[in-house]
């Protein structure tokens, strides 16, 4: 009995894991006075600066980060949903003008640094010792823990994505924040942008650079 509660303290706690987040921040910087120039941002732009071949992660990004900035009651809007995919100028006076006369004084960019694909090797788990009622007979024994003696080991392709992300405010024509995340092979893309999004977000709130409701 007491082998079988320890199981379930075990496995209570792999629920724990990988229910938690796989993305965290890892570095972060705010200019002196961001707070006090964050709070007069009151229409921000986000835009992930993906290659073509990521439209559908550059989609999903964006409008993680754009709902988890309305949940702090903070007006925003995705650069893709707005203007597509390259419809953005590279010419500065031409996107800065564009982008004003939409009413935007705010903008966060996000950008993926790198991606990172590693194969590790899980090794195989032998049971320290049987438990049960049919530890004292062989055929029990032999029939209910065989499959559970030997579990052999494999590989596993896990990926990794670090990202940048800024906020710049464009009347003051500066950087107030940067940070650096990395998300540590997540299930999907829907779960790395609403990871990512709470840990930037929660960063930026905790340092004074957004403040909910203004």
């Amino acid at each position: 009995m007491k082998y079988i509660k320890f199981l379930s303290i075990l496995c209570s706690i792999g629920l724990m894991i990988s229910c938690g987040s796989s993305t965290k921040v890892t570095s972060s910087w705010k200019a002196e006075g961001a707070a006090s120039n964050s709070t007069s941002l009151k229409k921000i732009m986000v835009v992930a600066l993906l290659p073509e071949k990521d439209r559908n992660l550059q989609q999903v990004m964006e409008k993680g980060l754009v709902d988890k900035l309305a949940e702090k009651n903070i007006q925003a809007f995705s650069a893709y949903q707005q203007y597509g995919p390259n419809s953005i100028s590279r010419n500065e006076r031409q996107a800065l003008k564009r982008i004003k006369k939409s009413g935007v004084d705010g903008v966060i960019t996000i950008v993926l640094l790198d991606k990172q694909k590693e194969r590790d090797y899980v090794p195989g788990n032998v049971m320290a010792r049987p438990y049960g009622f049919y530890y004292n007979r062989f055929w029990g024994y032999y029939t209910t823990v065989y499959d559970r003696v030997y579990t052999p080991g494999y590989y596993e392709t896990n990926t990794n994505y670090f990202f940048e992300s800024n906020l710049y405010s464009l009347n003051a024509d500066k950087l107030l924040y940067s940070a650096q995340t990395e998300s540590f092979d997540p299930s999907s893309t829907e779960r790395l942008a609403k990871e990512y999004s709470k840990s930037i977000v929660e960063d930026m709130s905790k340092g004074g650079v957004l403040v909910a409701g203004r």
